[in-house]
């Protein structure tokens, strides 16, 4: 006679067990204040379904500049140890640029940065929980979606790479003349001195948790001093099997 006790146990186990979930991808393209098209991003994200949330694993950035099919530029994160900390590998051939991100023990973080003009740089950066890594944001903003929408703030680190410190952030509703979406976010400095020298990233969302709009300063290098100030606005090109947002 079977077990019934043991057969039940199986079928919970499997239930609960993570399933590979289709690919997460979409399409953006980064306009300037003119309008003009500068650049195309391609992100594809593969992860699981977990409890009905998609949680991403690994993820795909090929930018490509108008009309071409070779990226001039990619990252690739690792979201496997934190959905908010990547592990972080930008590449930037143009600029003779490298960004590399590691996490050689809990609390700690290593930045390593090729730069275009000053050769190389190293940083050993303590860090607390919550502190958030480059597209970490993006998460973040799932992670807290309904508190979010429900016009809560949420405080948080976040880490500027190049400089090898983090600053205090905030994630909040906001209304923009600049985005137009289901639900626009953004995310501005809490600190003075940080907040006059860097402007608010504005944020677009549909009813979905997906991305639909980026008003900032990307990664993406207009020039060997300064970076481009683009709107990025996302096609969805296929969604996972389960919901983006708990």
């Amino acid at each position: 006679m079977r077990n019934a006790t043991g057969v039940i146990s199986v079928a919970l186990l499997v239930a609960s067990m993570p399933l590979l979930a289709k690919d997460y991808s979409f399409t953006g393209k980064a306009t300037g204040p003119d309008g003009n098209l500068l650049y195309q991003e391609q992100h594809t994200i593969n992860g699981t379904c977990q409890n009905g949330s998609f949680r991403p694993q690994q993820h795909r950035v090929d930018y490509l500049n108008p009309g071409e099919s070779e990226p001039f530029a990619w990252k690739d994160l690792d979201y496997n140890t934190s959905v908010i900390r990547p592990r972080v590998h930008f590449v930037q051939p143009g600029f003779d640029e490298t960004l590399t991100i590691r996490y050689p023990q809990p609390g700690t973080l290593i930045v390593k940065w090729d730069t275009p003009s000053e050769g190389s740089r190293r940083f050993e950066v303590d860090y607390p929980d919550g502190t958030v890594v480059d597209s970490g944001f993006d998460n973040l903003v799932r992670k807290h979606w309904q508190s979010v929408l429900a016009g809560e703030s949420i405080k948080f680190r976040f880490l500027a790479p190049t400089r090898g410190e983090h600053y205090g952030f905030v994630l909040e509703k906001a209304k923009s003349d600049k985005v137009k979406a289901d639900h626009v976010l953004q995310i501005r400095p809490t600190g003075m001195m940080v907040g006059f020298l860097v402007d608010p990233i504005v944020l677009g969302y549909n009813n979905r948790g997906a991305l639909t709009d980026y008003y900032g300063l990307t990664n993406i290098r207009k020039n060997q001093d300064n970076n481009y100030t683009a709107h990025i606005r996302y096609t969805i090109d296929t969604y996972p099997d389960c919901e983006l947002t708990p």
